[in-house]
């Protein structure tokens, strides 16, 4: 069993990245939120301090136009570009579906062709956790998921799992998420028999999202099995009534979930090791 990756988002100052580096965390995410404000110098030298270290950078711009994203990658540079697009699963309204699920894919082709050496991570949307969810909507889910796997894989190095609100019509497409057009951050726990069906049946590595604290992250490792675990709304800081604070760390819960997703694999390393011996 390799490493887990653990992936912190979102990280947009140098003096973040420096500490989340000598903690130990592995891909350090950050967002370009405006396509008009796109230069960052922050978010620049967040990118730069990964370089010559064992940690690499991460990019979602929260637009996806070809030119407004390869001039990001232009000026950034980073190892990885993340995109996080709300894309329905059902296969209904077929025709502006199609539409927009190619120009994703151009989108990530040409990626591919003129930064090869970028990563690309596809998130893909899962329904949180929820008790009762019939066997029919489940069943839906896994196929909108097996579909939107087998088309993004060419032109993807990783999947990574987000928490979708709103799965009545079997997608996110019926609720707003914290980012309109966007899923992730929503602080909920993606529903898990989804996401280690998901690790089962992907060619590519998953990283699991959603929800992931140090509470939690340890349980869901040994119950997914993903190649890494993302943690953005769990991993920050709490204002005074208790709710996270965007854009702001709290390193000590960072530091647990590192040692929990460690705990985790060892454990599982453990148990691969007594299989292979029986």
């Amino acid at each position: 069993m390799q490493k887990i990756i653990v992936q912190i988002y979102e990280v947009q100052y140098p003096g973040e990245a420096e500490q989340l580096i000598e903690l130990g965390v592995d891909h350090i995410g950050s967002v370009i939120l405006d396509r008009k404000k796109w230069r960052d110098p922050a978010i620049r030298e967040v990118v730069r301090l990964t370089a010559g270290t064992s940690a690499k950078s991460s990019l979602i711009p929260l637009f996806s136009a070809e030119d407004e994203v390869l001039r990001v990658l232009d000026y950034y540079e980073p190892d990885i570009i993340h995109f996080c697009e709300n894309i329905p699963l059902r296969t209904d309204a077929k025709t502006a579906r199609t539409r927009w699920l190619e120009e994703l894919y151009k989108l990530q082709e040409v990626v591919k062709e003129k930064f090869p050496k970028t990563a690309i991570i596809r998130s893909v949307p899962i329904a949180p956790t929820r008790p009762g969810m019939s066997p029919g909507l489940k069943s839906g889910l896994r196929d909108g998921i097996a579909a939107f796997v087998e088309f993004f894989s060419p032109v993807s190095d990783f999947f990574m799992t987000d928490t979708v609100f709103g799965v009545s019509g079997g997608d996110g497409s019926d609720a707003l998420q914290p980012v309109t057009g966007f899923v992730g951050i929503t602080g909920a726990t993606c529903d898990w028999e989804l996401a280690a069906w998901l690790v089962q049946k992907s060619p590519l590595p998953v990283i699991l999202a959603g929800g992931l604290g140090p509470e939690n992250v340890a349980v869901a490792i040994t119950r997914t099995l993903p190649a890494g675990v993302d943690s953005c709304t769990r991993t920050n800081a709490l204002d005074p009534q208790g709710l996270p604070i965007r854009f702001r760390k709290d390193f000590k819960r960072v530091q647990r979930l590192i040692a929990e997703a460690r705990r985790a694999e060892k454990s599982l390393m453990g148990a691969s090791i007594i299989r292979s011996d029986m």
